[in-house]
């Protein structure tokens, strides 16, 4: 991509579309195009084909989305599938027929069926049956990633897609009723520290088995992508190791320095008991993510501590 070129960021005031400004800005890209919500609705037609006519971006990065955890997925199956196949139909219809150069499309490793092979590779997808929990977002996501195959095949469209693992980070969401379950745990091991509780409740049994990368990662990775990746087959991104539910509490907890009490509710959902992304055909392109797991929950604990529970 050329310094000067017009990239489109969809959804840069979430966890990762703020992620991608401050990587293509640090790396010297001075014509990136951003709107808000109030200033363009994605999920209206007419919104997306007016705001593509008028700005022409060169490359588009689709991140906007409506997302959350087991709970709001459960709570808004209509929102979650509704809203992000408008999203993404939208803006993926209106990049090809305003000439967008490429466009890279994210999805999420929830794609995958629930008793995929693990490590799952992108092969795997529409294997077999998904996580009930999560549906609505996956078949919204496997939807535009379809689309963008489709496109591809009919029209000759240049849109990849790339599948990233649980992300945590910067400007992520801490709301306890929708948020993943990293910044979740931050959250209440923050609280219970700061309230002198005795103990904090865990969902579930603590054994699900998952995978986190560092959204600043990800940010670098769909750059590379976007310059060195040319195919119809969805991209996992990862770090290529996983970590249970139960031990990711017990580091929070370290990292926050609460002292007290595990306990696990085992009426809560578990989730898939499993989610490792095979990451070896990024690996083969020549990226790997660098930020270790603590660190990187070290430095979103302190990104918490000066904005607080920012949704």
């Amino acid at each position: 991509m050329e310094r000067d070129a017009r990239i489109y960021i969809a959804g840069h005031r979430g966890l990762v579309g703020s992620a991608l400004v401050r990587r293509l800005e640090r790396a010297g890209y001075t014509n990136l195009i951003t709107r808000g919500r109030d200033e363009v609705d994605l999920t209206h037609r007419e919104a997306v084909n007016a705001f593509f006519a008028e700005t022409r971006p060169d490359y588009v990065f689709l991140a906007a989305a409506r997302v959350g955890g087991i709970q709001a997925n459960n709570a808004q199956p209509v929102d979650f599938l509704r809203d992000n196949l408008l999203i993404q139909t939208h803006v993926i219809d209106a990049a090809a027929a305003h000439n967008v150069r490429k466009l890279l499309f994210l999805g999420s490793s929830c794609i995958y069926p629930k008793f995929a092979p693990q490590p799952m590779p992108e092969d795997c997808l529409l294997t077999g049956e998904l996580e009930p929990t999560n549906e609505w977002y996956a078949i919204a996501k496997i939807a535009g990633i379809k689309l963008c195959q489709a496109y591809r095949r009919q029209a000759g469209f240049n849109a990849v897609s790339v599948m990233p693992t649980n992300l945590y980070g910067p400007g992520d969401n801490f709301d306890l009723e929708t948020s993943h379950v990293l910044p979740a745990l931050i959250r209440k091991f923050h609280e219970a520290r700061r309230d002198g509780q005795d103990s904090v409740v865990l969902w579930g049994s603590g054994t699900p088995r998952r995978e986190f990368l560092h959204v600043d990662d990800l940010a670098d990775a769909c750059v590379f992508v976007m310059e060195h990746y040319e195919d119809e087959m969805p991209l996992n991104i990862g770090v290529g190791e996983d970590i249970s539910i139960r031990e990711l509490a017990g580091l929070i907890a370290e990292v926050v320095g609460f002292e007290g009490e595990l306990e696990l509710d085992r009426t809560r959902p578990d989730g898939t008991p499993r989610k490792l992304l095979d990451v070896s055909r990024l690996h083969a392109l020549g990226w790997q993510a660098h930020t270790g797991l603590r660190d990187g929950i070290a430095a979103t604990y302190a990104w918490y501590r000066e904005h607080g529970p920012v949704a």
